[in-house]
């Protein structure tokens, strides 16, 4: 399911404004109903940043002196450098070059390649294509509009039994490239239908769908008394869908339940995951974690953006983001969100230890394996203070927290433990 979306969305032509957005925001509302569209118009001021004009592409190509199409959009959306300016103009070689971008260090890439807030124009291509290049005179068309227009975001808000929230935060602004782009929208979706399938939640869940940058800047510019008394977790998604080791990108504090939930989990399923530190930031995070902003914002990605050779060229593909991939990215955030949602500071309420034996939870046989289940419980129990959440006490017990939290359930229903949501909270 996954990765038909992917294959769907991947030609969309998609920039920071422009119908492509348009159309890949339509795409997810089909999935996802409850998601709204809104419209910011070019020109409005965003703290320090202002809405650019809107971008429309129809078509760009160089030809040769024959008419032939040598670099053609229509093969490829990567082939034009993005928010160029319209251009029609015959170029020799030498004056061409100065347009042209490429990589030699991974030639039979095409790069992407962007000048969003500079006026220019400008093509893009593999650097073997780019040595075929003879000297000769070049037709060099840009056909695109760059005038006031809309930035456009998506966003759908699934309401929970308290008004703390979670928030995650994907982009939709990239053209075809798989796991830069196309990973983060995908399995935030299947996110979103996992959370509408659950009875209840405790928290509200923020979801937006944005142009990275601009549009998490626009965002924050809207709605940051709110974010910043409600916020309590929340992800940055992007680079979620190959499958090489998982990564993990702290927000600015670190010590956040977004940073604790992340790092607990990913200990446990994928014991060589990179951690990288805040100095290592480059995506939206940036900007919701900004000093002032300080939103609980962290990044769980597979290979992380800029760290793979794929990155920002053609090379990041559907080859490269594949079913299992997308499928285990999905299950991370998953696990993750779940333990955000049930993360809670356990108490016992019986003064010393309690006798266990009378509730049913001593081994009336003695196995190894049994003898060890009965020191977890008597080892979690000594930990339930009200002051050490779960997420904390099952790192204390180098034990997955979901291998705790049902002996949690079961001492709360015995009687043994009250919880709460804040530590020390009568």
């Amino acid at each position: 399911m996954l990765h038909s979306w992917a294959k769907d969305l991947f030609p969309i032509c998609r920039s920071i404004t422009g119908p492509g957005v348009r159309e890949t925001l339509k795409y997810i509302q089909n999935i996802l109903p409850e998601l709204k569209i809104h419209s910011v118009p070019s020109g409005t001021q965003a703290f320090d940043w202002t809405v650019p004009d809107e971008w429309t592409i129809n078509d760009a190509f160089i030809s040769d002196e024959s008419g032939q199409r040598i670099v053609d959009f229509q093969e490829h959306n990567l082939h034009l450098l993005g928010y160029s300016e319209p251009v029609d103009k015959w170029l020799t070689l030498d004056e061409l070059e100065q347009h042209l971008y490429s990589l030699p260090d991974q030639p039979n890439a095409i790069p992407y390649v962007t000048s969003y807030y500079e006026k220019r124009w400008g093509f893009c291509l593999t650097h073997n294509q780019r040595k075929t290049l003879k000297p000769g005179n070049y037709h060099a068309v840009i056909n695109t509009d760059l005038k006031p227009g809309v930035l456009n975001y998506g966003e759908l808000i699934l309401l929970g039994e308290l008004d703390q929230e979670v928030f995650l935060s994907t982009y939709i602004c990239h053209p075809s490239m798989a796991n830069n782009e196309l990973s983060g929208p995908v399995v935030t979706m299947a996110l979103v239908q996992w959370l509408a399938t659950l009875d209840n939640h405790r928290y509200t869940y923020r979801i937006v769908f944005i142009p990275e940058t601009i549009g998490s800047i626009v965002y924050l510019s809207k709605h940051l008394d709110h974010l910043k008394k409600h916020v309590i977790a929340g992800f940055n998604i992007s680079c979620i869908g190959d499958d090489r080791v998982y990564s993990y990108l702290p927000s600015r504090d670190g010590n956040t339940l977004s940073d604790m939930a992340a790092l607990h989990v990913l200990k446990h399923i994928d014991l060589g995951f990179k951690h990288y530190t805040w100095l290592d930031r480059g995506s939206d995070e940036r900007h919701y974690c900004a000093p002032g902003i300080d939103l609980p914002i962290a990044t769980i990605t597979r290979s992380k953006y800029g760290e793979y050779p794929e990155y920002h060229t053609s090379l990041d593909d559907l080859n490269l983001v594949t079913p299992s991939g997308l499928k285990g990215g999905f299950k991370a955030l998953k696990k993750t969100l779940d333990v955000i949602e049930k993360n809670v500071y356990p108490k016992i309420e019986v003064l010393g230890e309690p006798q266990l034996g009378k509730r049913g939870f001593s081994p009336t046989v003695s196995t190894k394996k049994i003898k060890e289940e009965f020191l977890i419980i008597r080892h979690l129990l000594s930990y339930c203070d009200g002051q050490k959440s779960v997420i904390e006490i099952a790192d204390l017990l180098d034990e997955p927290f979901w291998a705790l939290w049902p002996i949690v359930e079961k001492l709360v229903d015995n009687g043994l433990l009250s919880v709460k949501t804040i530590s020390g909270e009568s």
